[in-house]
């Protein structure tokens, strides 16, 4: 079966099937015109993708993928030295960009001496490409660089598929759906489910550009993709929000959905929405499901094929009773093929069994049933000998009216280890109010000994909040 089974074979020719802004192709019209690029692309082993929010970005990697050519996407808002580093590592032989346009004013080449390949939508071409290799890398993904330089992860074409197939499955994803979202289209969330997933399944997407409440309230869809800040604030904007009462789903990703965010969406929105989990390395391996129950801050079940497990520091494995806490291991389908040029850091997140360490911490219930705590670098805080779950301590902070946004890590301490610190974006509110308003709800020990009252948290372009950046800072 083709990667993009909907796009290869429908003859749909309705002019909305996929719509970016305020443009909108059919799918045989956009299989014609990345089959386009395609001819352009033959003999290529790879190529970036300068991923702005645009038709041009979806023809580009669909015909980089017809073409059988991996695609690098390259975030639009990257910095020189983040851009060069993608560029010449990936050794990408092109740069597709619009026709007419050079890529960030760096002159004919793109960019690293790139040759520019130019997306031009008014070009088609029925040539008809033959479908890689399931083995084929379809993208070079890279990671956010927390640990050093970003890594480019190599993502096979049947991993893609498997993937997509599994939360078609979970979320009863189907071609009468209409899939609205304005996700960065770099990422897994925005590129793989957000683009890849409609051209797979068949669905109708509507990519939003920005994505503001009215948008999403405006696109009419039955299934929404969003990340808490995206949640936020629609359930900050009632009327926006009372407008996805007609919508099938609402799928929450990327991190954890604050339980007053999950609730007032339920209220205003009539819908509990669905929580699934996944890292650019696994693509997304648990998930609750639309047929079965939704709970706030948990992510579900794993997806056919996948396997899970927690572990504690020594990789002895923990009970799944819903409280033991431990690094989240993953198997299965839907992983990566490793990380390009960077044999040191694939040994180092592979167990000698196989097993790929995720970084994060988890719980399993003996539902199997999934709850993340966060990354084991900054979420598990040891601190006097107990092990705490910042997620829970941020949630206990969010419960107080005054505050719109905590972030909780632990900070060096002699006595300690380390100390339970809050950062908080809040109100008419004091750091110890917050402090015994906090041990007044969880044990004392899991109370913030410090508060910090803040204007902003820091956050990547998926609103996640970058904790290193607090720690370091």
């Amino acid at each position: 079966m083709s990667l993009l089974a909907a796009m290869s074979s429908s003859m749909d020719d309705r002019p909305d099937r996929i719509r970016v802004g305020d443009r909108s192709l059919s799918l045989p019209r956009l299989r014609e015109s990345a089959a386009a690029v395609a001819d352009d692309l033959h003999g290529l082993d790879r190529v970036a993708v300068e991923t702005t929010a645009t038709m041009e970005t979806v023809v580009g990697v669909v015909g980089a993928l017809l073409a059988g050519t991996a695609v690098v996407p390259v975030p639009p808002d990257a910095g020189p030295r983040e851009r060069e580093h993608i560029l010449r590592d990936s050794a990408a032989q092109a740069l597709l960009a619009p026709v007419g346009e050079t890529p960030s004013g760096r002159g004919a080449s793109g960019g690293g001496g790139l040759p520019v390949v130019p997306v031009d939508l008014r070009r088609v071409s029925a040539t008809e490409h033959p479908e890689a290799g399931p083995d084929r890398t379809a993208l070079i993904l890279y990671t956010s660089g927390t640990t050093g330089a970003p890594k480019g992860a190599l993502l096979s074409r049947a991993a893609i598929a498997t993937c997509l197939d599994g939360l078609a499955d979970a979320w009863a994803w189907t071609p009468d759906d209409l899939l609205v979202h304005g996700l960065p289209l770099f990422h897994v969330h925005g590129l793989v489910l957000g683009v890849l997933g409609p051209l797979r399944v068949g669905s109708r997407l509507h990519h939003v550009g920005r994505p503001q409440p009215e948008r999403y309230a405006a696109a009419g869809g039955t299934l929404y993709f969003g990340v808490p800040t995206i949640w936020s604030r629609i359930g900050a904007t009632p009327a926006a929000a009372r407008a996805l009462r007609s919508a099938r789903l609402l799928v929450s990703g990327s991190a954890a959905l604050p339980t007053a965010v999950f609730d007032g969406l339920a209220a205003l929105t009539g819908h509990r929405a669905v929580e699934r989990y996944g890292m650019t390395e696994t693509l997304i391996t648990v998930s609750a499901r639309a047929d079965g129950p939704r709970r706030p801050g948990a992510v579900g079940v794993p997806l056919p094929g996948v396997r899970t497990r927690i572990v504690d520091e020594q990789g002895r494995d923990l009970p799944t009773d819903g409280t033991a806490m431990g690094e989240l291991l993953v198997a299965g389908p839907t992983l990566f093929d490793g990380y390009l040029n960077r044999p040191d850091a694939d040994a180092a997140s592979r167990t000698a069994d196989g097993w790929f360490r995720t970084g994060d911490v988890a719980t399993v219930g003996p539902d199997g049933w999934h709850r993340i705590v966060g990354r084991a670098s900054t979420d598990l805080i040891k601190s006097g000998g107990y092990r705490i779950g910042a997620g829970e301590v941020e949630e206990a902070l969010l419960a107080h009216p005054a505050v719109r946004e905590a972030a909780v890590v632990g900070l060096p301490h002699p006595d300690l280890g380390q100390q339970v610190t809050a950062y908080v974006v809040g109100d008419g509110v004091t750091g110890p109010e917050l402090v015994d308003f906090v041990a007044r709800q969880l044990s004392v020990h899991k109370r913030p000994r410090e508060v910090r009252l803040v204007d902003a948290l820091p956050r990547n372009a998926l609103g996640k909040v970058q904790k290193k950046r607090l720690v370091e800072g």
